[in-house]
C-alpha cells in the first residue's frame, strides 16, 4: 500500500468499485434529471433521479414486475422487450410530473449498443423525454418487440420439441406462445399508453 505525506486514500465507494466520481460530478454538472437504469438476470428497474445538495431524490420510478402485475405482461421480466417497457412506463410518469429533459446514467456497467439498458433508454425517449444519445446505441424496433425471440421460437419448435419446450416453459406456462410476442408487447404497449391518456 502507498505511504508518504502525499497519499490520499480514494473514497470507499471509489475503493469498492462502486461510483466513478469522476463521471457522476459530469453528471450533476450538467443540472439535468438521470435516467438510472440498473438490471439483474430476471428484472430491470429504471428511476429518474435528480441530484439535491441534501442527497439523490427520486421523481419517477418503474420496475419490469410491474408489467405482470398492473399491465398482464405474460414474457419474463428481464428481456429486451420488457426493459423497453420499463422504460415508456417510467418515462410516461416522469412527463406527468413536468420532466422534458434528463441525461442517462448506467453506472459502471459495461454496455454494448442494442442491449436491455438502451432498450429501456428508448422508452424513455418514445415517452417524450429528450435524451442526448447517438442513434446506433439504440436497439431496433423489431428487437424492441420481441421479433427475435420469436423467431428463434419458431425455429426450435420446428427443430426440436423437447428443447423448445424446456426453454420456454415460463411463458407457455403463462400460457403465452414464445411466437406471439410481438403482438403481446403491442397489447401491454398501447395498455400503458392508453392508461397515461386518459
Amino acid at each position: 500500500m502507498a505511504r508518504g505525506p502525499r497519499y490520499s486514500l480514494p473514497f470507499r465507494r471509489r475503493r469498492e468499485g462502486k461510483t466513478n466520481y469522476r463521471l457522476r460530478r459530469r453528471l450533476i454538472v450538467s443540472r439535468r434529471p438521470r435516467i438510472v437504469i440498473r438490471r439483474s438476470l430476471n428484472n430491470i428497474a429504471a428511476q429518474l433521479v435528480k441530484a439535491e445538495i441534501i442527497g439523490d431524490k427520486v421523481i419517477a420510478t418503474a420496475h419490469s414486475k410491474e408489467l405482470a402485475r398492473d399491465y398482464g405482461w405474460g414474457a419474463g421480466c428481464g428481456n429486451l422487450p420488457a426493459a423497453y417497457l420499463t422504460g415508456l412506463l417510467c418515462g410516461y410518469r416522469a412527463r406527468d410530473k413536468g420532466v422534458k429533459e434528463a441525461v442517462s446514467d448506467v453506472g459502471l456497467y459495461s454496455t454494448s449498443n442494442e442491449s436491455r439498458v438502451f432498450a429501456a433508454l428508448k422508452g424513455f425517449i418514445d415517452a417524450g423525454i429528450q435524451v442526448p444519445c447517438e442513434e446506433g446505441i439504440l436497439p431496433d424496433d423489431n428487437r424492441v418487440e420481441g421479433q427475435h425471440i420469436a423467431n428463434y421460437a419458431s425455429e426450435l419448435a420446428a427443430s426440436d420439441k423437447e428443447i423448445y419446450s424446456r426453454m420456454f416453459s415460463r411463458y407457455l406456462k403463462a400460457d403465452l406462445r414464445p411466437e406471439e410476442i410481438p403482438k403481446h408487447f403491442a397489447d401491454v404497449k398501447e395498455k400503458i399508453i392508453s392508461s397515461f391518456e386518459k
